[in-house]
């Protein structure tokens, strides 16, 4: 049931806006993927800055359209700065997005992620299944960065984590699920071949962010956000089946929809009430 849900005029109108206001998306994100996210922003028609350094991320949270603090290469530095930026711009009224990248893999990891949900309050939280399964309490396997099982029930674990966050929840895999904790939505755009270079969950929670600058409803910002990456990556697909020229035609794709040079055709969401 998609509940009146245009996911291609609504993603078309935001688009509209993020060209013509250009919002800033600061990032405090991790090593291996600054490059890839700050890529994808500016494919996506906003304006990227990766400021790190704990004397001036609460400044430049507060100035942002959007925070991304994603925790894949965290150290204590970093974790100051990623709680100091992200209360500056709860002050603000900056949304901001948390990837907890590799959550549960290990005791620091899971507790930079438990410190940041209690000090900072989220817009989105966008990750797999296993590290969404740490933070809502739920038994996973993951390895590294990768999750490597889990046999939970990926919409009622999204929707039960997001009404205690109280707010948007997505898990990402095969169909990605988004839940606000009164309703659901569904993507299954995407290929497997995102799978096979580093970074693509990172650039999802980008997307989740530049669609978030834009502002609310942060449900239908963050489904039509994934959607629009899953779809960037099955054209890419057509176009490059192997890892290294998908790499780079992700971003070529990414731009065509955005800038509104191919149109949003192939969209495959689903919304509808959670429970």
């Amino acid at each position: 049931m998609n509940e009146g849900f245009d996911s291609a005029a609504f993603l078309a109108e935001r688009l509209e806006w993020i060209a013509a206001n250009r919002p800033l998306i600061h990032h405090i994100t991790n090593l291996v993927v600054m490059n890839e996210t700050a890529n994808l922003t500016l494919c996506l028609g906003a304006s990227p800055v990766m400021a790190h350094a704990a004397a001036e991320v609460e400044e430049m949270a507060a100035q942002a359209g959007a925070l991304v603090l994603n925790m894949g290469t965290p150290y204590p530095e970093l974790e100051e700065a990623m709680c100091a930026a992200g209360k500056a711009a709860n002050r603000a009224g900056v949304p901001v997005v948390f990837d907890p990248v590799g959550a549960g893999a290990t005791a620091y990891r899971t507790r930079v992620a438990h410190r940041l949900l209690e000090e900072v309050r989220f817009a989105a939280v966008r990750g797999n299944a296993a590290e969404i399964a740490c933070l809502a309490g739920e038994a996973a396997e993951i390895r590294g960065v990768d999750s490597l099982s889990f046999a939970g029930d990926a919409a009622a674990m999204a929707t039960g984590l997001a009404v205690s966050l109280g707010c948007v929840v997505a898990v990402t895999g095969k169909t990605d699920v988004v839940s606000d904790g009164s309703r659901l939505a569904r993507v299954n755009n995407g290929h497997e071949l995102l799978g096979k270079v580093t970074g693509t969950g990172c650039m999802a929670t980008t997307a989740v962010a530049v669609l978030l600058a834009s502002g609310e409803p942060h449900l239908e910002a963050a489904t039509a956000a994934l959607a629009l990456f899953g779809l960037a990556g099955e054209r890419a697909a057509e176009l490059a089946g192997t890892p290294g020229s998908f790499h780079v035609e992700i971003y070529n794709q990414a731009y065509e929809l955005a800038s509104g040079h191919a149109p949003l055709a192939g969209l495959r969401v689903e919304l509808e009430n959670a429970g």
